[in-house]
């Protein structure tokens, strides 16, 4: 099936936009170091997205409604992740620059970064309340390790329509790279 990619309502746009600044918002508190988004776009596409060019971690997000669960992810380079995680467990900010480079992770810091996905999960659901939609709950369905260049994996029907948003986001001093949000079209109907 070939790929389509067409515009978002303004509506779309606007929760895409502040799902984002909840998230960097709450992440920016538990890790107590600024997150900044900068450009955001977002669009409809019919199939799931990579994280380019390096690891992402997956926090895999069910949308709850009346008609069922839909399900979407954050995306989040694996540097970034990490960074977050060691933020949550109050590690030294030269142990934090170090880590970033790490390819596998023990469990405290997998632990670690299950509890960054429930602040994930909490702020998307917050943002959807916040703009009125209200007949929905979002949930935290674990995260996962997705090679680069690899879509991620999700309870999903190719070819649904997909609301996709790539911000640049900027951890404290590190440099800036994209996230994906991916939220089905439908879950945004239903709430």
């Amino acid at each position: 099936m070939a790929e389509e990619v067409s515009e978002c309502t303004p509506e779309q746009v606007e929760c895409v936009e502040e799902i984002f600044q909840r998230i960097a918002s709450d992440l920016s508190m538990i890790a107590d170091r600024e997150i900044t988004i900068g450009e955001i776009e977002t669009t409809i596409e019919t199939t799931r997205p990579a994280g380019r060019s390096k690891i992402h971690i997956s926090f895999r997000l069910g949308f709850k409604g009346p008609a069922g669960t839909e399900h979407g992810c954050l995306l989040v380079p694996l540097p970034d992740a990490i960074s977050l995680a060691c933020c949550l467990m109050m590690v030294p900010a030269d142990v934090v620059k170090s880590n970033r480079g790490l390819k596998t992770l023990d469990s405290t810091t997998k632990d670690a970064m299950l509890e960054v996905g429930n602040f994930i999960c909490g702020a998307t659901d917050s943002a959807l309340r916040a703009l009125g939609k209200e007949n929905g709950k979002v949930s935290f369905e674990g995260c996962q390790g997705v090679k680069a260049n690899v879509r991620p994996a999700l309870v999903y029907r190719e070819g649904d329509p997909l609301v996709v948003g790539r911000a640049k986001v900027a951890l404290a001093e590190f440099p800036e790279d994209t996230m994906l949000l991916l939220v089905p079209v439908k879950a945004l109907e239903e709430q």
